[in-house]
């Protein structure tokens, strides 16, 4: 694979908050602000791009990811269970215990569906890694159920534009695949490998949204870009950020062509778990509420 040499980003702005290990980035459209989280601090945060000020919630355990949810609570993925955290009292209220029964496994990438559901996967969160991971769709009502097996480090979920298409991806194992989408019902079929064997020098898939034309916008978190898949598995374009371990993307602002990214520490760099965001030409699919 020959991709498109990185191009700086435009508009390009850094925020002073850094994080540990900074993951799913959330906009709020109704406030203003985003929200994500901090893995190994196990804290959920609220940022307010105007002002740069972040706000910060604890959590009994390392918070993997988030949704907003309807009833304006925020729903969080906890280690092995999903919980609707209210953040003006504080209050954890548990909705689903997703995975008891692996307990080297922790919940790590997740993603509200455009029919309300949360689908959130799972990874061994061991030093030595096994394929125990798995990808997870929790309904409104709290019903579970385990829609794909066998994942090394599960992330980059995202829907496109018109709900019909998953996206899915798993660093460890260095794939993108895609399936039809049935909202609703939540049925997956026809799972297609996007890219395979990706690369540290183009960018081992981390987090990723997707935007209004039905492309994939996926974190390279070993080489410091932003891909652009599209959905034969070519890189579009490749933006060049200014941390060297991007975690997730995020679409967000008035016109959603602000992207918000996330990044976590790997090694010493001035910007490492820095937050940033940059401006593209192209929206992005706006990512639903939790709930009925």
């Amino acid at each position: 694979m020959n991709p498109p040499a990185p191009v700086d980003p435009v508009d390009l702005r850094i925020y002073e908050f850094r994080a540990h290990l900074g993951e799913s980035p959330v906009w709020d459209a109704a406030n203003g602000r985003l929200f994500f989280v901090d893995i190994p601090a196990q804290r959920l945060h609220a940022l307010e791009p105007a002002s740069g000020r972040v706000e910060a919630w604890p959590m009994p355990e390392k918070i993997g990811s988030l949704a907003l949810a309807r009833d304006g609570r925020i729903l969080v993925a906890l280690k092995s269970t999903v919980r609707l955290f209210a953040p003006a009292t504080g209050k954890l209220e548990l909705l689903a215990a997703v995975e008891t029964d692996r307990p080297h496994n922790r919940l790590n990438d997740g993603k509200a569906g455009p029919d309300g559901s949360f689908w959130v996967g799972s990874m061994d969160d061991r030093d030595e890694k096994e394929p125990s991971g798995a990808l997870y769709r929790v309904a409104p009502d709290g019903r579970v159920e385990r829609k794909r097996d066998g994942g090394m480090i599960s992330n980059g979920i995202a829907f496109g534009p018109d709900g019909r298409t998953l996206w899915f991806s798993d660093s460890r194992s260095r794939w993108i695949r895609r399936w039809d989408h049935e909202p609703g019902s939540g049925r997956i079929a026809n799972e297609r490998v996007v890219a395979a064997d990706i690369a540290d020098a183009i960018g081992r898939p981390d987090g990723a949204a997707a935007d209004v034309e039905g492309r994939y916008w996926s974190a390279g978190v070993s080489a410091g870009v932003l891909n652009c898949w599209n959905a034969e598995g070519r890189i579009e374009r490749r933006i060049r950020l200014p941390m060297p371990n991007p975690t997730m993307p995020c679409f967000g602002g008035e016109d959603l062509r602000t992207v918000f990214m996330t990044s976590l520490v790997r090694e010493p760099h001035a910007l490492a778990g820095a937050i940033c965001s940059l401006r593209l030409d192209v929206a992005g699919v706006p990512v639903a509420r939790f709930g009925a």
